[in-house]
C-alpha cells in the first residue's frame, strides 16, 4: 500500500482536495460557505480531478523509468516494485473513471478531464522532453484545478481567474527548477529541456522575470482596494517574502540539493497561496 500511494503522490493528491474544497467554500461566494462542501456532487467532481491527477502521475512513471534510474534511483517504483503492465492498467481504469465522472456531472466538465488525460499522457510520452512545452502544459493545468470548480458551478469570476493565474505562475517556476533537479538523467534520454538547451545559467536567466512577474501579481494582490489588512499581511509574509528568498537561493544554487530545497520551497509557496482564500 505504501508504494502505491507513492506512485499516485498521495501528498499531492490531498493538496488537490484542500484546493478544490477551498475554491468552492471561500470564492463561488461573498464570505466563506462551509455548507457548499455538503453537496454530493462537489465531491464527485474533486474525486474525478484526484482520479485523472493520480493517472497522470502514473502515466509519467511509466515513461520514466529509465531517466527516474539516473535522477531518483532510490525512488524507482514502476519496473522494480511495481510491474510496468499494472502500472498502465492503473492509470487506464483511474482515467477512464475520472472522465466518465466528469461526464455525470456536465459536458464541459468531461471535456475539461478529457483535455487533461490527454495532456497529461502526451506530456509523459513525448512534451516533457520538449523546450518550455511540458511546464506549460503543467502550469495549465495546475490552474485548470481550479478553474474547473467555478466552471461546475458556472459561477467563473474575477477572483477565481486569479488564483489561477498564480497556481499557473508558480507550477511554471517549480517545472523550471524541477528540469534544472533533473539535468543530469533527462541528458542522457536526449530531452530538450530548458536547462539541456540553455543550460543552468540560462534557465536562471529565464527564471527571474518569472518570479519577478509572480513578485508583481502578488503585490498588485495585496494592494488591491478590496483586500483586507489580515490578508494583506499574510500574503507579504507567507507569499511574497518567501518567493524573495526564493530568488537569493537561487542566484546561488549550483547542485542538485539546491535545486531540490527551492523546489520544496516553492510547493510551500504554493500551500500558503491556496490557504490564503480562508482570508478573503
Amino acid at each position: 500500500m505504501r508504494h502505491i500511494l507513492e506512485l499516485i503522490r498521495a501528498r499531492n493528491l490531498v493538496m488537490i482536495v484542500l484546493s478544490q474544497a477551498l475554491v468552492q467554500a471561500c470564492l463561488l461566494a461573498p464570505g466563506l460557505e462551509w455548507h457548499r462542501l455538503q453537496d454530493g456532487r462537489f465531491w464527485l467532481l474533486v474525486l474525478s480531478t484526484v482520479c485523472i491527477a493520480a493517472a497522470g502521475y502514473i502515466i509519467n512513471d511509466y515513461y520514466d523509468v529509465k531517466i527516474d534510474a539516473i535522477n531518483k534511483p532510490g525512488r524507482l517504483l514502476v519496473g522494480r516494485l511495481i510491474r510496468r503492465r499494472r502500472a498502465m492498467f492503473g492509470h487506464l481504469i483511474l482515467s477512464g473513471a475520472g472522465v466518465l465522472m466528469g461526464l455525470l456531472l456536465s459536458i464541459p466538465v468531461a471535456l475539461i478531464n478529457l483535455g487533461a488525460v490527454l495532456l497529461l499522457w502526451g506530456y509523459s510520452a513525448r512534451l516533457k522532453k520538449l523546450l518550455l512545452i511540458g511546464n506549460v502544459v503543467i502550469a495549465l493545468l495546475s490552474a485548470s484545478m481550479l478553474l474547473v470548480v467555478a466552471v461546475y458551478a458556472d459561477q467563473l469570476n474575477r477572483i477565481t481567474l486569479g488564483y489561477a493565474l498564480f497556481a499557473f505562475l508558480i507550477s511554471l517556476i517549480r517545472e523550471i527548477i524541477k528540469d534544472i533537479e533533473d539535468m543530469k538523467g533527462d541528458a542522457s534520454f536526449e530531452c530538450r529541456t530548458l536547462p539541456i538547451v540553455a543550460g543552468m545559467r540560462g534557465a536562471k536567466l529565464v527564471l527571474y522575470p518569472l518570479v519577478a512577474a509572480f513578485q508583481a501579481f502578488v503585490v498588485v494582490v495585496i494592494l488591491h482596494p478590496a483586500s483586507n489588512r489580515i490578508f494583506e499581511a499574510y500574503m507579504v509574509l507567507l507569499v511574497l517574502l518567501p518567493s524573495l528568498w526564493l530568488v537569493a537561493k537561487l542566484v546561488r544554487a549550483d547542485r542538485k540539493r539546491d535545486f531540490t530545497y527551492l523546489s520544496n520551497l516553492n510547493k510551500l509557496i504554493m500551500l500558503s497561496g491556496i490557504l490564503s482564500m480562508l482570508l478573503l
